[in-house]
C-alpha cells in the first residue's frame, strides 16, 4: 500500500533556473548513497541534466520518466543502476518536454507520478530515499512531483529577489496540501552557490533565517569550482573531488536530511 512505502520521497524544486537544483539532487543523492542508503533519483526535467551528470548518455535512455508517466511503464523497467554504489536513476530525455500538453486531457493528470512511485510495489520499497529533480517551472510536471512527494527541498541561490521567488513556491505547496496531498511539507531550504565574502549573500542568508527559521538548513553549499566541474566528468562532486568544500558540504546536508527522517541513537 502507498502508506507503507519505506522510501522518503523528496521533490527538489524551485521554479527559478540556475539555482543549483539538479546539482543538489545529484550530490545529495550521492551523499546519501555514500552513507549506505539506497537512493533513486527521478529525472523529471526535460533537459535530462541529472541523467547526464550521472553518466547516462542520451542513446542509453531506452525507457525514461516519459514512459513512466505517459505509458504507465512499470517502475522497475525504467530505473537503471548508475556506476555509483547504492545510486539509481529514472532518466529523462527531451521527450518529456511535451508531457505537460499530453497530460492535460488525463483526468488523473496530477496523480501519474504518485501512482508510479507510491504504487511501484517492491521496486519502490527497495529504496530509502527517492529524490525528484523537478524542471525549473511550476508546471504540471512539478505539480506531479509535489503530489507524489512527502516533502519539498528548495535550493535557494544567495542572490537578490531569491525570497520573492520562494513565496510563489510556498503558495503552490500550500495549494497542493489543501487539495491533492495533505501530508506534503517543506523538507527544508538550502542556500546554494554561497560566497561568504559577499555582503549580498550574507544578507540573503540573514533574511532567509529570520523569515523561515529552522526550515533553513544549517549547511550552506559554497560556490565551488569543483562542484561546477564535476558534471562535465559525469560524476557527483563526492567522487570527482571528495575533499573539496562542495563535497564536504553535501555530506553535511545529507546528515541533516537523515537526522530528520531516521531515528537517532540515544
Amino acid at each position: 500500500m502507498p502508506e507503507q512505502l519505506k522510501a522518503k520521497i523528496i521533490a527538489v524544486a524551485n521554479q527559478k533556473g540556475g539555482v543549483g537544483k539538479t546539482t543538489t539532487a545529484i550530490n545529495l543523492g550521492a551523499a546519501l548513497a555514500r552513507d549506505g542508503r539506497n537512493v533513486l533519483i527521478v529525472d523529471l526535467d526535460p533537459q535530462g541534466n541529472a541523467s547526464t551528470g550521472l553518466g547516462v548518455e542520451p542513446e542509453d535512455r531506452e525507457r525514461t520518466t516519459y514512459d513512466l508517466l505517459l505509458d504507465e511503464a512499470p517502475l522497475n523497467s525504467v530505473i537503471r543502476r548508475t556506476s555509483f554504489e547504492n545510486l539509481w536513476i529514472c532518466p529523462a530525455t527531451t521527450d518529456l518536454s511535451s508531457a505537460d500538453l499530453e497530460m492535460i486531457s488525463n483526468e488523473k493528470r496530477t496523480l501519474l507520478l504518485r501512482t508510479a512511485l507510491r504504487q511501484g510495489g517492491r521496486t519502490a520499497e527497495g529504496f530509502d530515499y527517492i529524490l525528484i529533480d523537478c524542471p525549473p517551472s511550476l508546471s504540471l510536471l512539478t505539480i506531479n512531483a509535489m503530489v507524489a512527494a512527502h516533502s519539498v527541498l528548495v535550493p535557494l541561490q544567495s542572490e537578490f529577489f531569491a525570497l520573492e521567488g520562494l513565496s510563489q513556491l510556498m503558495l503552490t505547496v500550500r495549494e497542493i496540501r489543501g487539495s491533492a496531498n495533505a501530508d506534503l511539507r517543506i523538507e527544508g531550504v538550502v542556500l546554494t552557490m554561497y560566497d561568504g565574502r559577499n555582503r549580498l549573500a550574507q544578507q540573503v542568508e540573514l533574511d532567509a533565517r529570520e523569515t523561515l527559521g529552522d526550515l533553513v538548513y544549517r549547511t550552506v553549499i559554497p560556490r565551488n569550482v569543483r562542484v561546477s566541474e564535476a558534471p562535465s566528468y559525469a560524476q557527483p562532486v563526492l567522487d570527482y573531488d571528495p575533499t573539496s568544500k562542495g563535497s564536504i558540504a553535501y555530506r553535511a546536508l545529507a546528515r541533516e536530511v537523515m537526522r530528520s527522517h531516521e531515528p537517532q541513537p540515544s
